[in-house]
């Protein structure tokens, strides 16, 4: 019994020796052991050497940490170009490895890094640029630093969207692939490290340099400027020092207008008057810098004037008419005859018909017209216009038209 009592003593012994020279067991022995990192713990160490798929560090001079294959590259670029004797930091993969040293990643702290980063730049609104990686329907794909985020199409400024007419989608992409290889400078509008979600917004970024460029312009001011671009709803126009601001087609001319490519094109060199900044976005006209030509309508046309007129545009509700280049009017579906339901069937568009005058309104740029005689008589109390009886025959053609079909 004693020659076992004195082996066990001295297995316990040198069990006692072994743990006392373990790296973790010295950490807890110099009263340390609150410093003791997890798994998923960033930690700080000294750069002791570099080889082609290793890096080891010094941690603290208590234990030796390895940094291996895939786990050396990072999202924050910054461990890219780093020396021997250079302090950095680095996540805790395991506390030991089958050599006795710290399992580390500069893959995973470059990723916490380069998150925190752009939280960071999200929350203080910074600008970065972003590189162009590939293009989809909805937007682009993108790299901030190496991380790969989204810049959505509704996102892109005024003058990377693209204004397609008829908004197909392949010319859509078509016009997105352009940008492929390009940075463009922009603004981080969401950052979700645990989706690993990044939207980027060009928009937002261009909305803070217009802000700040628009400070030496106000309203009433009148520019010039090139026309960048011509859409269904008005052109835009580029003035200032890289200023963008939108012509709506209601400000292109006092007349009505259906296409503002027969008033503008690109590249055109325009005078426009600022009439509107809201933020970021600026509203222009070009018909304010002409005279009103509805101002003297009174002294061109009359209440029961017989005019002739082009049919400009044929809707259910009536037909537009030109009376000359500013002045157009309006004959109301109700005043083309009692049996008349469509315009369509008495006019074509681009014709001239016969038309009499049955009310003006210069305040609201409106002129009724009657199509055939029209009667009207006037209120002597109050000035005030009304129709008393309007007579309306259909064009020959269209009753000859008819008189053939009977035959």
């Amino acid at each position: 019994m004693t020659v076992i009592n004195d082996v066990k003593d001295k297995l316990k012994e040198v069990g006692q020796k072994l743990k006392k020279d373990h790296p973790m067991e010295s950490l807890l022995n110099q009263g340390i052991a609150r410093s003791i990192p997890k798994v998923g713990d960033l930690v700080e160490g000294i750069v002791i050497s570099i080889a082609k798929n290793e890096v080891l560090l010094d941690i603290d001079g208590l234990t030796t940490g390895v940094i291996r294959g895939k786990e050396i590259y990072d999202e924050s670029g910054e461990y890219s170009k780093i020396k021997q004797g250079e302090k950095v930091s680095a996540t805790v993969l395991e506390l030991e490895n089958e050599k006795g040293r710290m399992e580390l990643s500069f893959r995973y702290a470059g990723h916490q890094k380069a998150w925190e980063r752009l939280e960071k730049l999200m929350k203080n609104e910074e600008i970065v640029e972003a590189k162009i990686i590939d293009a989809n329907k909805g937007g682009l794909m993108t790299k901030v630093g190496n991380v790969m985020g989204f810049l959505p199409v509704s996102q892109l400024n005024t003058e990377h969207y693209p204004r397609v007419e008829g908004g197909d989608r392949s010319k859509i992409l078509g016009a997105l692939k352009k940008f492929i290889g390009q940075s463009h400078k922009v603004k981080i509008i969401d950052v979700n490290e645990t989706e690993e979600k990044l939207i980027v917004s060009e928009r937002a970024a261009w909305e803070e340099k217009q802000q700040t460029a628009m400070e030496g312009f106000k309203l009433g001011d009148v520019v010039e400027g090139k026309v960048t671009a011509v859409v269904d709803f008005g052109a835009f126009i580029e003035f200032g020092k890289g200023l963008e601001g939108l012509v709506h087609i209601s400000e292109l001319a006092w007349q009505r207008i259906d296409d503002p490519n027969t008033i503008v094109k690109v590249g055109d060199k325009i005078k426009a008057e600022i009439i509107s900044v809201e933020g970021s976005r600026v509203s222009l006209s070009m018909k304010k810098l002409v005279e009103d030509p509805w101002v003297k309508v009174a002294k061109k046309y009359k209440v029961n004037q017989k005019v002739k007129g082009k049919v400009l545009k044929i809707n259910p509700f009536g037909a537009f008419i030109e009376l000359d280049k500013d002045i157009h009017g309006l004959a109301h579906v109700s005043e083309l005859g009692k049996d008349v339901n469509n315009p369509k069937d008495m006019f074509e568009e681009g014709k001239d018909y016969e038309f009499t005058i049955i009310s003006i309104d210069p305040k609201d740029h409106r002129l009724g017209l009657a199509y055939g005689e029209a009667k009207r008589v006037i209120s002597k109390k109050k000035g005030e216009e009304k129709i008393e009886e309007v007579k309306a025959e259909k064009p020959k053609k269209e009753v000859k038209k008819k008189e053939e079909t009977k035959e």
